[in-house]
């Protein structure tokens, strides 16, 4: 069974972007190998790395000031998950709670990384192999 894996990464080598600072995401393909399939573009005005000093964004220019409001508020995180939406799983180095809870509505599950993209791929296609398999993740 072959499912996608979303990374908020700024150079296709590391995750390192917060999840409102993704202007691209890096859609992987897991199925009997790992395979980049496609970069799928956040719009402009949506990146909260653009939004200087604007109310919203926690003075910073940063991402969410923790309430959701990553400079377009929470329609900004439902649009952002929707473009993900086909993923099993979105990977970037800090997701907010308002993501978070929508994410668990569409049963994407979220992981809050900072390593190389290679790494996170190998570690979250080797848990979800143990999961559909049915097999325990505890050591022997």
């Amino acid at each position: 069974m072959s499912y996608k894996i979303a990374i908020g990464s700024s150079d296709g080598m590391n995750v390192d972007l917060k999840f409102g600072e993704v202007s691209k995401f890096l859609i992987y393909e897991v199925d009997e190998e790992i395979k980049l399939l496609e970069e799928r573009i956040v719009s402009e005005e949506k990146t909260s790395s653009q939004c200087g000093d604007r109310k919203g964004c926690g003075g910073s220019g940063n991402g969410c000031d923790g309430q959701g409001n990553a400079c377009g508020g929470p329609e900004d995180v439902i649009s952002r998950v929707s473009i993900i939406s086909d993923c099993r799983s979105v990977v970037c180095k800090k997701i907010g709670f308002q993501a978070q809870k929508q994410f668990e509505k569409k049963a994407i599950s979220v992981f809050d990384v900072e390593c190389s993209v290679a790494e996170a791929l190998e570690k979250i296609s080797f848990y979800f192999g143990k999961i559909d398999n049915h097999e325990s993740l505890r050591k022997m």
